[in-house]
C-alpha cells in the first residue's frame, strides 16, 4: 500500500509478483516549496553510444561544404533532427590501425570507444582500455540502479565470424569496464525488459507467467490504483502512458517470442526472443532503452548496432549482398552504390531512435534534449580498413553548434572528440586514449 505523500521520492517503486517498476519523473516528486519545475528538477544527463561497423561510402556521407550542415545521400534519414545535429570530419581512430596479419576489425572496433590498441590474442587475456561510456558509468550512473546499459542488434553467437590471431571478444561489445574485462552485450528483448522492470524471479516462475499470457504489471494493478488516487491530473496523464509503453512492449516481445518465425534460413531464427527483422529487432530495444532513460533506471548505454566483419544480410533495405563483402567494394561503382544504399537503411534505422526520445517527455523537455548520442564507425573507406576521418556524429543534448558540418585538421585523434564530451557531462579527465587536446566545439550539453 502507498502512503499519500505531499512529495513523491524520486526512486520511487512500484513492486509486484515478479515486477519491480520505476516510475517517470512526475510533478509530485518536486519539492512544493520549488516554484517552477525546471530549477526544481534540473534535467539529468544521459549518453549514449551507436556503432555500425563495416564503414560507409564517405564520399555519400560527408557534406562538402563547412558550416550549415547541408545533407548528404547517407544523412538525408537525419533531416528531421538537423538542428539538433553535429557532423564532425577529420577525426582519426589511430589505435584501430594494425601492421599485424589480419586483425584489422578488431582492432577498429575496441578502439572506437577506448582509444587503444587492442592486443593480438586468441585466448581469454584480452586487453584494449576503459571504454568512454564506462567512464562515464563510473561517474553519472552511480546514482542509478544500472550504472549502464550494453545493448546489441547483433552478436558473434549470431553471426560467427571472427580474425585470426584475435579473439572474438574484440568484435563481440563496445564496452570495456578496465582494460581487461569486456562488457558482454545483450540482443534478447525479454533479457533487457527483465533487467529494467523484473525483480529477479527464477526463469520457471517467469515462463509460468508467460505460459498465462498475464502482464509483468498485473500484479501492481492494486498499486496503480492507489498511485492514480495520489496523482493530479497531469502525472496521471504521463503515469498512464509510460504503464501503456511498458505494456506494449511486452506484448510485442511475447508476440515475437510466439510466432514462428517464416525466414527459417536466418541464421538468428534459431535463437528463441531476438526477431529477425532488423528493424522490429532495433523498434524493441529502441523503446527499452528509452523506457530506461525515462524512468531514470540507467543514464548510460552503448548499442552495437553492426558489429565489425559482420556477414549480416539485411533484407529490408533493398540490398541482396552480406555487409562484410559489399564494404570490399574494390570502387565499383554499383557495390558503391549499394553501400550507400545500406549506410542510408542504417541511419533510417538511427533516427528512428531519435524519434523515440524525442517524442518521450522528460521534465520540461524531453529525452532527445537531455541525452547526449555518438554515432560512428571506426573506418571510413571500407575498402582498404582505413581508420582516418571516420564518419561521427553528436545528435541531441543542448549542444551550441547545431546544425553543423565541422571539419578539424588531418590528425586530430577521435579521443579529442571523447574527451570533450565527458567535460561537457560533468567528467573532466586530463586524458583518454591517445587524446592531445578537447575541441573547441560543443559548449554545453
Amino acid at each position: 500500500m502507498i502512503v499519500t505523500k505531499k512529495h513523491l521520492p524520486r526512486r520511487m517503486l512500484l513492486r509486484g509478483l515478479g515486477a519491480a517498476i520505476a516510475l517517470p519523473l512526475l510533478d509530485g516528486m518536486i519539492p512544493a516549496f520549488a516554484s517552477l519545475r525546471k530549477t526544481a528538477a534540473k534535467p539529468v544527463r544521459r549518453f549514449a553510444a551507436v556503432y555500425v561497423g563495416n564503414g560507409m561510402n564517405m564520399t555519400d556521407w560527408t557534406p562538402t561544404t563547412e558550416g550549415i550542415l547541408t545533407p548528404t545521400p547517407i544523412l538525408q534519414p537525419l533531416e528531421p533532427f538537423r538542428d539538433r545535429t553535429i557532423v564532425i570530419s577529420g577525426l582519426d581512430n589511430r589505435p584501430g590501425q594494425s601492421n599485424d596479419a589480419g586483425g584489422l576489425h578488431s582492432r577498429i572496433q575496441p578502439a572506437w570507444l577506448t582509444g587503444t590498441h587492442a592486443k593480438p590474442t586468441e585466448g581469454p587475456d584480452v586487453q584494449a582500455g576503459v571504454s568512454l561510456d564506462q567512464i562515464l558509468a563510473k561517474f553519472i550512473g552511480q546514482e542509478t540502479r544500472l550504472p549502464s546499459l550494453e545493448l546489441a542488434l547483433e552478436t558473434v553467437n549470431l553471426a560467427r565470424a571472427c580474425e585470426p590471431a584475435f579473439a572474438c571478444t574484440y568484435v563481440s561489445t563496445l564496452s570495456w569496464r578496465d582494460a581487461t574485462t569486456p562488457l558482454p552485450v545483450e540482443a534478447n528483448p525479454r533479457v533487457v525488459f527483465e533487467r529494467l522492470f523484473g525483480d529477479g524471479t527464477s526463469n520457471a516462475e517467469r515462463n509460468e507467467e508467460l505460459r498465462k499470457d498475464q502482464s509483468i504489471l498485473d500484479s501492481l494493478l492494486d498499486e496503480m490504483r492507489t498511485l492514480q488516487g495520489e496523482l493530479g491530473q497531469s502525472d496521471r496523464s504521463t503515469v498512464s502512458e509510460y504503464f501503456d509503453a511498458i505494456r506494449d512492449v511486452e506484448r510485442n516481445i511475447k508476440k515475437v517470442e510466439t510466432t514462428p518465425d517464416l525466414d527459417i534460413s536466418a541464421d538468428i531464427s534459431r535463437y528463441s526472443g531476438v526477431p529477425s527483422s532488423f528493424t522490429m529487432h532495433a523498434r524493441l530495444m529502441f523503446e527499452l532503452l528509452a523506457l530506461a532513460y525515462q524512468a531514470d533506471v540507467t543514464r548510460v548505454s552503448s548499442l552495437l548496432m553492426v558489429r565489425e566483419r559482420s556477414n549480416r544480410v539485411f533484407p529490408e533495405s533493398g540490398v541482396p549482398e552480406a555487409i562484410h563483402p559489399l564494404s570490399h567494394h574494390g570502387n565499383d561503382p554499383q557495390k558503391l552504390a549499394l553501400q550507400t544504399h545500406l549506410n542510408t537503411f542504417h541511419l533510417h534505422v538511427f533516427a528512428e531512435l531519435l524519434e523515440i526520445l524525442n517524442s518521450t517527455p522528460d521534465g520540461d523537455g524531453t529525452l532527445l534534449d537531455h541525452t547526449t548520442l555518438l554515432f560512428g564507425s571506426g573506418m571510413s573507406n571500407s575498402n582498404i580498413h582505413l581508420p582516418y576521418d571516420v564518419p561521427t556524429l553528436v545528435v541531441g543534448g543542448s549542444a551550441a553548434a547545431r546544425g553543423q558540418h565541422v571539419r578539424y585538421p588531418d590528425g586530430t585523434p577521435l579521443t579529442n572528440l571523447q574527451l570533450t564530451l565527458l567535460d561537457r557531462l560533468g567528467v573532466p579527465v586530463e586524458q583518454f586514449g591517445d587524446s592531445t587536446g578537447m575541441l573547441n566545439l560543443l559548449s554545453e550539453l
